[in-house]
């Protein structure tokens, strides 16, 4: 009886120690949210002044702050030079962009390749309706890349790079002077509810470009530029893209690849529930026909597509290269596997709407159509479908007739 007594009091003792050592945590002081307004440092929203020192103070503070921060760009025109947010920071942390960032009319007033960087960030918003406008128009003159081999890339709006557990969404980004959104090293990044736009005719304005990253999802965007909406670029794995409207521009492409040694593969890819309206490709992969490294594409689905005068609505292409002096005698040496086309529909502006050009080195294999229903009605006569170098099989009704043996 005596020693069940001294368990009960011990137990007594032992719940009112645990008790105090939980009173004593909650009477310590947490830190909380805090905004760190960029005016706050000296930013001014004239589109004159240039607030990048303003703007990296800001950020500085926030990241270091031990709890929730916010950088926050009020309404209004905030010119901004090329500028990097670094991290690592102690916390979460946004940034709300509820204004307009104007970047420099003069190109080589920005000296990285990116005018705005994220760097070594986990657990990233950047988010709240604001605009970053590139003013490209005043450099796609200068941009003569294709004619120089050697010349200096034009900035893209915003990067980000070795960048994990984070989102962008509700940000609209225009008229940049070459790619607009760039990704670097990302992993678990999710891109929403997004508009990208520069004109038809703007030159390698691509709209989200993707390399070395995984596990990312890109969900209702509407991007209309001068070259692809999407790029998918080495080493991009696990990608889920659904509910774009992409046009102008060249499509969703992955590549091209092949031009250079050391490329990762692409596995894991998913384009659904999508609009293309007057873009020069649907989906597309391109490799370069003289390839200097084996690689492998593979794992992909196009799902619930519809072509809206589509130059090239289903396009593999692996002997992809815009300039003149082509090699087409040598053959990619990347295989492409495992390519699904399941509910593509809609109207293509060029005869051949299937193309499906594989290498003879690595030819194509597991690639399958099903219910895909594409029509052209133009002079030349009804939708064609080319093949080349690709295995596979096809499902229910397709038109055109399937090349696929």
């Amino acid at each position: 009886m005596i020693s069940t007594v001294c368990s009960f009091i011990r137990l007594i003792l032992l719940i009112a120690a645990v008790a105090s050592s939980i009173a004593a945590a909650a009477s310590i002081p947490l830190p909380g949210r805090k905004i760190f307004d960029v005016r706050s440092y000296g930013a001014r929203g004239d589109g004159k002044t240039d607030n990048a020192m303003a703007f990296t103070k800001a950020w500085k503070e926030a990241c270091e702050w031990n709890g929730f921060s916010r950088v926050y760009v009020p309404f209004g025109t905030f010119y901004l030079g090329g500028v990097i947010f670094t991290g690592p920071c102690k916390s979460r942390i946004s940034f709300i962009i509820k204004g307009t960032l104007l970047a420099p009319k003069e190109a080589n007033a920005i000296k990285e390749e990116t005018w705005i960087i994220f760097r070594y960030v986990d657990y990233l918003t950047v988010s709240g309706g604001g605009i970053l406008d590139g003013q490209g128009s005043y450099s796609w003159p200068l941009n003569n890349c294709r004619e120089t081999p050697n010349c200096r890339a034009l900035p893209m709006n915003m990067g980000f790079q070795f960048v994990r557990f984070s989102r962008i969404s509700h940000i609209r980004s225009i008229n940049s002077k070459m790619g607009h959104l760039n990704f670097f090293g990302v992993q678990n990044f999710d891109i929403s509810r997004m508009s990208i736009r520069a004109p038809g005719d703007s030159p390698n304005t691509d709209g989200i470009k993707i390399g070395l990253s995984s596990n990312m999802k890109i969900d209702d965007v509407d991007i209309g530029t001068g070259d692809d909406c999407i790029a998918i670029l080495s080493g991009t794995t696990n990608l889920d893209i659904s509910n774009v409207n992409c046009g102008p521009g060249h499509g969703i492409s992955v590549g091209s690849l092949g031009r250079y040694k050391g490329e990762k593969s692409v596995q894991g890819i998913t384009v659904r529930d999508s609009i293309f309206n007057g873009s020069t490709n649907g989906v597309r992969i391109k490799t370069w026909g003289s390839t200097s490294t084996p690689n492998l594409v593979s794992n992909f689905l196009y799902k619930n597509l519809q072509m809206i005068n589509v130059g090239n609505p289903i396009n593999i292409d692996q002997q992809y290269c815009p300039n003149s002096n082509c090699n087409y005698e040598s053959a990619s040496q990347i295989q492409i596997q495992d390519v699904r086309y399941n509910n593509i529909w809609g109207t293509s502006t060029d005869k051949v709407a299937v193309k499906l050009q594989c290498s003879k080195n690595v030819p194509c294999k597991g690639v399958e159509l099903t219910d895909v229903s594409l029509v052209h009605s133009g002079p030349d006569g009804p939708a064609t479908a080319f093949c080349e170098n690709v295995g596979g099989r096809t499902l229910g009704k397709i038109a055109p007739p399937s090349c696929i043996r």
